[in-house]
Protein backbone atom coordinates (compact mmCIF):
# COMPACT_ATOMS: atom_id res chain seq x y z
CA UNK A 1 0.00 0.00 0.00
CA UNK A 2 1.23 3.10 -0.62
CA UNK A 3 2.13 6.51 1.46
CA UNK A 4 0.41 9.13 1.59
CA UNK A 5 2.06 11.55 4.15
CA UNK A 6 0.35 14.66 2.39
CA UNK A 7 -3.40 13.42 3.01
CA UNK A 8 -4.83 14.38 5.99
CA UNK A 9 -7.71 12.02 5.14
CA UNK A 10 -5.66 8.77 4.43
CA UNK A 11 -6.76 5.37 6.15
CA UNK A 12 -10.37 7.27 7.27
CA UNK A 13 -13.44 5.71 5.74
CA UNK A 14 -16.10 8.16 4.51
CA UNK A 15 -18.44 5.93 6.56
CA UNK A 16 -16.26 7.29 9.82
CA UNK A 17 -15.85 11.05 8.41
CA UNK A 18 -19.81 11.37 8.17
CA UNK A 19 -20.77 9.76 11.33
CA UNK A 20 -18.15 11.63 13.05
CA UNK A 21 -19.27 14.76 11.69
CA UNK A 22 -22.84 13.84 12.52
CA UNK A 23 -21.81 13.33 16.04
CA UNK A 24 -20.08 17.02 16.66
CA UNK A 25 -22.72 19.01 14.02
CA UNK A 26 -25.52 16.89 13.80
CA UNK A 27 -27.81 16.41 10.64
CA UNK A 28 -28.59 20.31 10.99
CA UNK A 29 -25.55 21.61 11.71
CA UNK A 30 -24.18 19.36 8.16
CA UNK A 31 -27.01 20.60 6.29
CA UNK A 32 -25.62 24.10 7.09
CA UNK A 33 -22.54 23.63 5.58
CA UNK A 34 -23.16 21.30 3.13
CA UNK A 35 -26.66 22.14 0.75
CA UNK A 36 -27.73 18.46 0.47
CA UNK A 37 -30.96 16.64 0.47
CA UNK A 38 -29.20 13.54 2.21
CA UNK A 39 -28.55 15.97 5.21
CA UNK A 40 -32.13 17.46 5.16
CA UNK A 41 -34.74 15.03 4.49
CA UNK A 42 -34.96 11.86 6.00
CA UNK A 43 -31.17 11.69 7.60
CA UNK A 44 -28.85 8.72 7.58
CA UNK A 45 -25.40 7.72 7.26
CA UNK A 46 -26.38 5.13 4.79
CA UNK A 47 -28.06 7.43 2.23
CA UNK A 48 -25.93 9.65 2.66
CA UNK A 49 -23.03 8.00 2.11
CA UNK A 50 -24.89 6.23 -0.98
CA UNK A 51 -25.35 10.30 -2.14
CA UNK A 52 -21.54 11.14 -1.73
CA UNK A 53 -20.14 7.77 -3.60
CA UNK A 54 -22.25 8.90 -6.62
CA UNK A 55 -21.41 13.36 -6.35
CA UNK A 56 -18.16 14.04 -6.10
CA UNK A 57 -18.30 17.92 -5.51
CA UNK A 58 -20.34 17.10 -2.46
CA UNK A 59 -17.85 14.28 -0.84
CA UNK A 60 -15.17 16.85 -1.36
CA UNK A 61 -17.50 19.50 0.01
CA UNK A 62 -17.59 16.82 2.99
CA UNK A 63 -14.18 16.10 3.22
CA UNK A 64 -13.13 19.57 3.52
CA UNK A 65 -15.68 20.07 6.48
CA UNK A 66 -13.66 16.98 8.41
CA UNK A 67 -10.61 18.39 7.50
CA UNK A 68 -11.03 22.02 8.85
CA UNK A 69 -13.61 19.98 11.81
CA UNK A 70 -10.84 17.76 13.39
CA UNK A 71 -7.15 18.08 11.58
CA UNK A 72 -6.84 21.95 12.77
CA UNK A 73 -8.01 21.96 16.15
CA UNK A 74 -8.42 25.73 16.13
CA UNK A 75 -8.22 27.44 20.16
CA UNK A 76 -12.13 28.20 19.34
CA UNK A 77 -13.14 24.93 18.50
CA UNK A 78 -16.83 27.28 17.84
CA UNK A 79 -14.80 29.21 15.08
CA UNK A 80 -17.25 29.79 12.28
CA UNK A 81 -16.57 27.66 9.09
CA UNK A 82 -15.64 29.17 5.88
CA UNK A 83 -15.60 27.38 2.72
CA UNK A 84 -12.68 27.27 0.46
CA UNK A 85 -13.09 28.06 -3.50
CA UNK A 86 -15.15 24.71 -4.27
CA UNK A 87 -17.12 24.86 -7.08
CA UNK A 88 -19.78 22.58 -7.56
Amino acid sequence: MDNQPNNPLHGIKLADIVTQLEEKLGWEGLAEHVDVRCFQNDPSVKSSLKFLRKTPWAREKVEQLYIDTFSSQKADDDALFEWKSIKK
